[in-house]
């Protein structure tokens, strides 16, 4: 099923209402002091007012089955408002893994709760280099009578680790890399918050000794899953990217139209006149490709993995260069870390480098390319 542009502009009008009312500065520098790191009850509301866990998950499940598309809007919003909510974390990294094993019965266990907003979730690939090459992951799993396994290792950069009911977890078998589901309150299972240069967006890195999990999907099919939920996720980000930039170029014009000296508009000097353009430039490319990607992939095109990549790239370079000339307009007040549009460059920087930073991005699209 998928939106026509009037519905997806209705869409996008209700979850930026939603986030105005919900995720002001003042509730994100709030948020980002706190230990949960989100609002359950603004969580909740989310499920219940709009469905927003269950926008992008097959109706078989409790979703309302709408496509990337429709969840890119969700996330540029999300990205614009910098929403503190485990909604990347649940929706577009966890259940996408779950849907991409192929495991009817665990989709079928764990998504209907994601769907309502009752189960948060979480997807743990990354180690101490933060790459998710499947060559590099160390944590191990070992059979554990004749169904069970059991997990011993170290995941980090894990998003809402803390905090997540459902703990996805690639690790290493005789197979290959495998996926397993693990429960937040699994023996074993020990989650320490990571401090991060973004403190809106919650890390942590989990210790495993000996923790039981349940397989999902086949074993050794763990590395394939990875690369599907990577550009699912790349498509994602590069939405929250651009909704951040959006947000970037609106300060930045509203400030140079509001702020004079010299008795006139900065926004009338020519070197801030370059820069918004410039900024806009940026912003209007970066849409364009998170939001060509995510067509792609409602159509399962076959160069869907090569516009995921692009998209990753270009929303990268878009995000940092707009949040830095963000701060440039807005002038000493801008340099200052009170000042909101560092809360923006921060996003931008730990987004640019949460699914390995340019060299390996760049290196994604050469092999998404065949190069």
């Amino acid at each position: 099923m998928s939106a026509d542009e009037t519905e997806l502009n209705e869409l996008r009008a209700s979850v930026r209402e939603f986030l105005a009312a919900k995720s002001p500065e003042e509730a994100v520098r709030k948020l980002m002091e706190s230990e949960q790191r989100f609002d359950a009850e603004v969580w909740a509301q989310a499920a219940d007012q709009l469905r927003l866990p269950g926008l992008a998950l097959p109706e078989e499940y409790g979703g309302d089955g709408f496509g990337p598309v429709e969840l890119g809007v969700v996330l540029e919003e999300s990205g614009r408002a910098l929403w503190c909510a485990p909604f990347f974390a649940t929706v577009v990294l966890a259940a996408q893994a779950l849907l991409a094993s192929g495991d009817k019965e665990a989709c079928a266990r764990h998504l209907p709760g994601i769907a309502a907003g009752s189960t948060t979730a979480t997807l743990a690939v990354a180690e101490d280099s933060g790459s998710w090459d499947p060559v590099l992951i160390s944590t191990r799993a070992v059979p554990d009578g004749e169904s069970g396994w059991k997990l011993s290792g170290r995941k980090c950069f894990v998003i809402d680790g803390t905090t997540a009911d459902l703990v996805l977890v690639v690790a290493r078998t005789v197979a290959g890399p495998s996926l397993f589901a693990v429960d937040r309150d699994a023996a074993g299972l020990t989650a320490v918050p990571m401090e991060t240069l973004d403190a809106t967006r919650a890390m942590a890195r989990l210790t495993l000794d000996s923790v039981p999990a349940t397989l999902v999907g086949a074993v050794g099919a763990g590395g394939r899953v990875m690369a599907e939920v990577l550009d699912i996720a790349s498509v994602g980000l590069a939405a929250e990217q651009a909704g951040g930039a959006r947000r970037c170029l609106e300060t930045s014009t509203e400030y140079a139209r509001t702020r004079h000296q010299f008795g006139r508009p900065i926004g009338s000097f020519q070197a801030v006149k370059h820069k918004c353009a410039d900024m806009l430039v940026q912003v209007e490319l970066a849409e364009a490709a998170a939001r060509e990607a995510a067509r792609l992939a409602a159509e399962g095109a076959a160069d869907f993995a090569v516009a995921a990549a692009v998209a990753h790239a270009c929303c990268s370079r878009a995000y940092l260069s707009t949040a830095m000339e963000n701060i440039q307009v807005h002038g000493g007040i801008g340099f200052t870390w009170e000042h909101p549009a560092h809360l923006y460059f921060r996003r931008a920087k730990s987004s640019q480098l949460l699914f390995g930073g340019p060299a390996v991005y760049h290196e994604r699209l050469l092999d998404r390319l065949g190069i």
